[in-house]
């Protein structure tokens, strides 16, 4: 564990953070860092991630630290390290000086931590050592399965409200984030003339993220089967013709994520209908920044992205029809089955641990329609929120074989001009974009997405 000083700006936004949420909520609140997980033997473990509700207060990653929250104060729980732990993992600061750098107004033990949990609200924390401590010391179920209750929830909502919305220090992260994200995806494309494999082009990508002292903010998706949406299979080989998805992005060390997708051809020329289709996915991202400002739904840009596609595939033959038509019985969602992104920040799906209560305005429920069902963000945007836009184009045989949708959709669908567009199993386009208070800003805008550029960064 390696623990730098944080800088004043930094310790300045913590205290305005937890101010914030004390003028939110008249009872304390416990939250715990969580710990390794491990592999296959109890000293070989997974890396260790700190829970995104602890990092947003506490500004470090700790293991196994807890810390709480009342009045604008914090406590800080953890364990000195052991005296042999210096021979395995190097000098640790001790609690006393952890508590210094993060500015702590008081630190103990952890052992005293039972003393401190009365009428006191948490959120649950992914690793099961850590939800079983929780809820052991809180003296009732705190599982991450379970729908948040009284107190967890008025918590879980006041801290929503503040992360939803980001400040000047997280936007500060956010940009290295996004700009080393950006040199990620230059690597993997220059890479790809002279690789054979997926994991080659990956490696490239990775190897710039973990040569910034960063890690990747999900597991990696570089892929010729883009039509597999969450792909993590790195061995296919890489044939002239195929078109490489990659959904990579890096996490700074104080856990901030970037997000980015690009296709491009393995070659380093699309075909004339990859371009086509590319071009249709460019055509529905592009519609949906420009239209991005505070006030405007998310929904809304969803339904663009949806109806700009539908009326592109309308154009080259693919789908029969009005536009808005298809898009309203969920047509599209043939070929476009998510929705358009999801809020980005700690985490880069931020705050799903909650389930929907982050990414839905109180009040909304998701929709069960095909074209609906996976929107993860469904609000109005707010200056300082920053979200993606990624509008795809798939082609997934579980889809386009169902039977009860080829049948609902047999006369809107010419199967015939479809076939002619096998060389394309999938294309996203994704970039990061933050809603500013005249409109939006793309901290991705350095990667660029039109084609004729794409070509020429994989040709060199």
């Amino acid at each position: 564990m390696v623990i730098h000083n944080i800088s004043s700006s930094l310790a300045n936004s913590l205290r305005q953070r937890r101010q914030r949420l004390a003028n939110l909520i008249d009872f304390p609140a416990i939250l715990w860092s969580g710990s390794s997980s491990p592999r296959n033997f109890p000293a070989n473990v997974f890396p260790f991630r700190a829970s995104s509700h602890f990092l947003y207060f506490a500004g470090l990653p700790l293991p196994k630290a807890a810390i709480r929250l009342e009045a604008g104060k914090l406590e800080l729980f953890m364990d000195d390290p052991s005296p042999s732990s210096a021979l395995w993992h190097g000098e640790i600061p001790k609690r006393e000086e952890i508590a210094q750098i993060i500015e702590a107004d008081a630190a103990k033990p952890l052992t005293e931590l039972e003393f401190c949990v009365a009428e006191a609200a948490t959120i649950a924390v992914q690793d099961a050592a850590t939800w079983t401590q929780q809820s052991q010391l809180l003296n009732r179920w705190v599982l991450p399965q379970n729908p948040l209750q009284g107190i967890d929830l008025e918590l879980a909502k006041a801290i929503v409200s503040l992360r939803l919305t980001h400040d000047e220090e997280a936007l500060t992260e956010l940009r290295k984030a996004a700009g080393v994200s950006v040199e990620a995806h230059k690597a993997g494309m220059a890479a790809t003339p002279n690789v054979k494999r997926e994991a080659e082009v990956r490696g490239a990508m990775e190897g710039v993220i973990i040569a910034h002292n960063m890690t990747t903010s999900y597991n990696s998706i570089v892929t010729v089967h883009g039509e597999v949406l969450h792909n993590e299979q790195y061995h296919h080989p890489l044939q002239p013709g195929d078109l490489l998805l990659a959904d990579v992005g890096a996490e700074t060390e104080m856990g901030w994520a970037a997000d980015i997708t690009r296709t491009w051809p393995v070659s380093g020329k699309f075909s004339s209908t990859q371009r086509d289709i590319y071009d249709v996915v460019l055509a529905a991202h592009d519609a949906c920044i420009a239209k991005m400002r505070p006030g405007v739904e998310y929904g809304d840009i969803h339904l663009l992205a949806a109806t700009v596609i539908a009326q592109g595939l309308v154009d080259l033959g693919i789908l029969l029809g009005n536009a808005q038509d298809l898009v309203e019985m969920d047509a599209h969602a043939l070929f476009f089955p998510h929705g358009i992104g999801h809020l980005l920040g700690l985490d880069v799906h931020d705050m799903e641990d909650l389930g929907d209560l982050a990414g839905y305005e109180e009040g909304r429920e998701r929709s069960d329609r095909f074209g609906l069902g996976y929107l993860r963000l469904n609000r109005p945007l707010r200056p300082g929120m920053l979200v993606t836009i990624e509008p795809g184009f798939y082609q997934v045989p579980a889809i386009l074989n169902n039977a009860h949708l080829r049948s609902k959709f047999e006369n809107v669908v010419n199967w015939e001009r479809l076939s002619q567009f096998n060389d394309v199993h999938g294309i996203r386009i994704e970039d990061d974009v933050l809603v500013t208070q005249e409109g939006s800003e793309v901290l991705t805008a350095a990667l660029p997405n039109d084609a004729d550029t794409v070509e020429n960064l994989v040709n060199g």
